[in-house]
């Protein structure tokens, strides 16, 4: 039987905070990982709670690199968060997927190399399938919410997550426009591999701020080009957001591939864990790893 579901909303550059919601309440959790971006807003539409982390912290004090990611998605299982919808600012490597568009992501290629890409990097060793690394149910419910808003959208695309904090240079962006990949960010990896390993349904929602370095008009990506947009794309995300929650329930996550995936994904031979080990990891994985 599936647990109840709740939604947690991870803001990107320009969405720092959530407008319109009652009974709001910042709270500070503390994980085994240390400190999450921010504190957690706690907020209500309607009969329906979600918890809002900023991943860069109110303000945009914290780089890419420097993402907490393993906190934050800690942070949000210990609120029972069974669904994330990931809202990120990225750049377009197609002439059709112009700035004020979103992308609704369902595949990434992993370019970053300075981050904890996991929670199972001590002592228990678990290897979760990412060929699907997206959440359909939750991807047709951001279409459909955004359809209904009327912001331009496209359904399916290819995100590759660069290190940063700089932008590409121009053979970087001509080459993963070579792999016929969609858009480009700093932030979606390694978070979608461990919304994974928490076994939370994950959508990536990319919001289109500018075209990369490879478009003739947009050969000197700027910070000042890029915050316009940010602010209507912003915006339209809170929007759409408040649709979602509306709905997303109504979307059936029977089939999801995050549903249980652990069960198949620890190989460490259950004598050799210890209890240390087993406490730090027992929101992500008590699941399974409290199982006699």
């Amino acid at each position: 039987m599936m647990k109840k579901r709740k939604l947690g909303i991870i803001g990107g550059s320009g969405l720092y905070k959530m407008e319109g919601f009652e009974k709001i309440k910042w709270k500070k959790i503390k994980t085994s990982w240390g400190p999450p971006s921010d504190e957690l807003l706690i907020a209500k539409i309607g009969n329906e709670e979600i918890c809002f982390i900023p991943r860069h912290a109110r303000g945009h004090k914290i780089n890419p690199s420097n993402i907490n990611f393993r906190a934050n998605i800690d942070a949000f299982k210990q609120l029972g968060v069974t669904d994330i919808i990931s809202v990120s600012a990225v750049g377009s490597l197609r002439e059709d997927l112009e700035p004020g568009k979103f992308v609704i992501v369902d595949q990434f290629i992993d370019r970053t190399f300075a981050r904890n890409k996991t929670f199972f990097d001590e002592e228990i060793v678990a290897h979760v399938s990412m060929a699907k690394p997206t959440s359909s149910c939750l991807s047709d419910c951001c279409e459909s919410a955004l359809n209904k808003l009327k912001i331009k959208n496209k359904k399916g695309g290819t995100y590759v997550v660069m290190e940063g904090p700089q932008f590409s240079t121009l053979a970087e962006s001509n080459l993963y426009r070579s792999w016929n990949a969609d858009v480009i960010g700093m932030t979606n990896m390694p978070e979608a591999k461990l919304a994974r390993e928490a076994e939370i349904r994950y959508c990536t929602v990319a919001m289109v701020t500018d075209y990369d370095c490879w478009h003739t008009d947009h050969d000197e990506v700027d910070v000042a080009m890029v915050i316009k947009t940010l602010m209507q794309n912003a915006e339209n995300a809170q929007n759409m957001i408040k649709e979602v929650i509306k709905s997303f329930k109504e979307f059936s996550a029977d089939k999801d591939p995050a549903n249980d995936c652990l069960n198949t994904a620890i190989i460490t031979d259950q004598k050799f864990r210890t209890k240390k080990t087993i406490k730090k990891l027992k929101y992500i994985a008590g699941r399974v790893l409290n199982k006699k």
